[in-house]
């Protein structure tokens, strides 16, 4: 059975996580990805702490079932072959800084007039306008500017918390780019046209913040660290520590939930203060004594057959083991290809469709393996390619 993406064919000029992982993720549904990597270098994922045998275990997770090819666009013969390739592909990844391509001429101005079906996807930080466009940032950076750091942390000191995964990456770069793609292409069936894709990392990480928004609007108050009602400020919704050290979770919003809970632990008399704000202290502080007193799995089990939303805090290990998770193969364990030895775990497709399901293609491309392929439907001869390698453009 066909993939939904079948046909379609991508340059991805990304690195490290953004870009490679919206590319893998087109890849899973049947996209042609072809990754276009600095000569001798390559992308620089590729050398990505840890590195085992030579190649970043990071570079396996979002790097599957692609083509690469070398090409250094820097010079003006590397620019020509890109505008060679470009006629023969649909979606273009750019995850430079604004306005990098351009000044290189090859950006999607001029892009589309080689090819008008062209879908140019640039993710950047700040996005392709304002007074930020050509800053330099990471992660951190976009979740510090969209308010998401000052609003995350425990209550215990209120001091802000960074992230354990990239949220702006993945959330408002990886996951708007491959929504940003699929909606241009749709387009592209009723115009036959392309356009372009300004994808902020900045952009989508503020974008996250909708019941945030919401909270401080109708309160009128900026939500401080650790005391909203879903960031620990309230005993029904929050995070305890058990007996063992290891923590639990409780997400009983729903007033169901919450008066079951206590009932199991007889405490009845907080079931009509789950919303009272000057209680909270107390209440949290209670059942926090109380969740000392057994270890955590012990509260797991102790909580089995209730419907209060109650889960144990897992480590990566202990999740990628878990029944749920093992279920919907959200975790694939493979033996390093560089034949290390050690095991490598990557994430399975989080999109289920039940006709035409994504396809895991455990192949992972050397360091410009594809170029001769890739060039040769291009036009390009053997003897034009051996000059462009022998002049460092491949």
């Amino acid at each position: 059975m066909a993939l939904p993406l079948e046909g379609i064919k991508v340059l991805d000029l990304s690195r490290y996580l953004p870009g490679p992982f919206c590319t893998q993720l087109l890849a899973d549904f049947g996209a042609e990805v072809v990754k276009i990597e600095q000569p001798e270098v390559g992308d620089p994922g590729r050398q990505l702490a840890p590195v085992v045998n030579g190649i970043s275990t990071r570079f396996y997770t979002v790097n599957r079932n692609k083509k690469s090819i070398t090409l250094d666009i820097r010079k003006e013969k590397g620019r020509e072959i890109l505008k060679k390739l470009i006629p023969h592909f649909d979606v273009i990844i750019d995850q430079f800084r604004a306005g990098f391509m351009d000044e290189l001429g090859i950006g999607y101005q001029e892009l589309k007039t080689i090819n008008d079906r062209i879908i140019f996807c640039a993710i950047s930080g700040y996005g392709q306008d304002g007074p930020m466009y050509k800053a330099a940032g990471h992660d951190l950076n976009y979740l510090n500017l969209a308010g998401i750091t000052g609003t995350t942390g425990s209550r215990q000191g209120r001091v802000p918390a960074m992230s354990g995964v990239q949220i702006a990456d993945i959330a408002g770069g990886t996951l708007y780019a491959i929504i940003s793609i699929l909606l241009a292409l749709s387009s592209r069936e009723k115009t036959g046209r392309g356009q372009m894709c300004d994808v902020s990392m900045l952009d989508g990480a503020v974008s996250l913040l909708t019941y945030t928004m919401g909270e401080w609007s109708g309160d009128g108050i900026i939500p401080v660290i650790g005391d909203g009602v879903l960031t620990g400020g309230y005993a029904c919704y929050n995070i305890y520590q058990a007996m063992d050290g290891k923590y639990v979770s409780l997400g009983a919003v729903e007033k169901k939930f919450w008066g079951e809970f206590c009932n199991k632990l007889d405490i009845p008399q907080y079931i009509a203060l789950q919303w009272k704000k000057a209680e909270q202290e107390h209440i949290i502080n209670t059942v926090a004594n109380i969740m000392k007193q057994k270890n955590r799995d012990q509260w797991v089990d102790f909580f089995a057959d209730n419907d209060i939303c109650f889960s144990p805090v897992l480590d990566l290990e202990e999740m990628s083991e878990h029944p749920q998770v093992k279920a919907r193969e959200m975790v694939k364990k493979i033996d390093d290809p560089t034949g290390s030895g050690k095991t490598i775990a990557l994430t399975g497709v989080p999109i289920k469709l039940s006709d035409t399901p994504g396809q895991i293609v455990l192949k992972f491309p050397e360091l410009g393996e594809h170029t001769a392929e890739i060039l040769k439907a291009a036009g390009y001869t053997t003897k034009e390619m051996e000059e462009l390698c022998k002049n460092k453009i491949i």
